[in-house]
């Protein structure tokens, strides 16, 4: 093809809006960035302010170049800049448009915009799935995974392919191509170099939340509420819940019949993480008492955002956790600095039975008597 027509560039726009579902605004975009990268490959250099505005009803363009108006005598860009004497009445500073006709292209200059036009449409239907996919952020969707590799897990979703990074992934999780998996839609990554990226995740907190949602109905109508989460994913996970409706069991709500509601939660994210549900208190010792579970706690004392915990002997490992895991969940899920103390025990008095007492007192006796007897002698 020596030329490319740019009637039937304008003919294509509507066909091209209805095979990718993207509005004819959107591909007259598309088409006004490719005459203008067209433009400049034949008659411009690339450093140009170059902007193109397509006529729709008799299919011919309109390029203007734009350039800064400088001050007379000095050096400046031919491409980008202008003297103010040859600036029409423009004062330095301002911009100046240069307007020129456009019907076709040569050779080289058809190519180039028809790789812009493929590039630009590619980022427009990511833009347009990206769009979608922004009402659902914190919502889970179900994939399918495409792709493993060391840092990354690729998630077919149908539209597009989501990424999950390694910090999102649960720790010692192994993923297959080809299964099943529900992920949590956190973010939209706008910077990435290959244009918008969805980012999914299966480590964070909210994807805790999200999958008590799908479980425990009283969420959805405010009989109880979740009040914090911390979690280490793959290890352990705490929750605070709590309700303002007498006669509910908060706890016993996330736990279900035989525990039916927090097994589906933990089949999901794999029986080696633990799940505590503890009740929310607005009485911060109370709380932190609570967050602190499965250890007992003897007394609480709060400071700022400080705590101090003590505990038993026996209960200080239980409170601090596993490589100070308990007290660090804890901490992070009521927002206090909790410091475990062991609690100093003073030995009881044994205590003597009726027995003891009354040999004493009959030895007591035995020795007075004695004592009288040597006496009257």
């Amino acid at each position: 093809m020596e030329g490319l027509d740019l009637k039937q560039m304008t003919a294509m726009v509507k066909v091209i809006s209805e095979e990718k579902g993207l509005p004819e605004e959107t591909i007259i975009d598309v088409v006004q960035a490719a005459i203008a990268a067209a433009w400049r490959r034949d008659n411009g250099a690339k450093d140009m302010e170059v902007r193109a505005v397509l006529d729709m009803n008799n299919g011919t363009a309109k390029v203007y170049v734009s350039r800064i108006v400088v001050e007379d005598g000095l050096a400046y860009n031919p491409n980008t800049e202008i003297p103010e004497a040859e600036a029409k009445g423009k004062k330095v500073g301002d911009t100046v448009e240069e307007e020129h006709t456009v019907e076709s292209f040569g050779r080289v200059a058809s190519q180039t915009a028809k790789q812009v036009v493929v590039q630009k449409l590619r980022e427009a239907e990511r833009s347009a799935v990206m769009a979608v996919y922004e009402d659902k952020i914190n919502t889970i969707v179900t994939g399918t995974v495409s792709k493993v590799l060391p840092r990354i897990v690729l998630i077919d979703l149908g539209r597009t392919t989501a990424v999950m990074p390694k910090s999102e992934q649960i720790e010692g999780e192994h993923f297959s191509i080809g299964s099943r998996v529900k992920v949590l839609i956190k973010n939209i990554d706008r910077n990435n170099e290959k244009g918008p990226q969805l980012i999914v995740t299966r480590s964070s907190a909210e994807f805790i939340e999200q999958l008590f949602r799908q479980e425990v109905p009283e969420l959805e109508t405010g009989a109880v509420e979740i009040m914090g989460i911390a979690r280490e994913a793959g290890r352990r996970t705490k929750i605070s819940v709590m309700t303002s409706v007498p006669g509910i069991d908060p706890v016993g709500t996330f736990v279900g019949g035989r525990g039916v509601r927090v097994q589906a939660v933990m089949n999901e994210i794999g029986d080696r993480e633990k799940i505590d549900i503890i009740v929310w208190s607005e009485n911060v010792s109370e709380y932190i008492r609570e967050a602190l579970s499965p250890a007992e706690v003897i007394k609480v004392e709060v400071e700022g955002k400080k705590a101090k915990v003590y505990v038993s002997e026996e209960q200080q490992s239980i409170a601090i956790g596993k490589q100070g895991q308990n007290v660090r969940l804890a901490s992070r899920l009521t927002g206090y600095e909790i410091d475990i103390e062991l609690q100093k025990t003073t030995p009881k008095k044994k205590k003597q039975n009726v027995e003891d007492s009354l040999l004493d007192a009959l030895e007591d006796t035995t020795t007075e008597e004695s004592e009288e007897d040597s006496t009257s002698e």
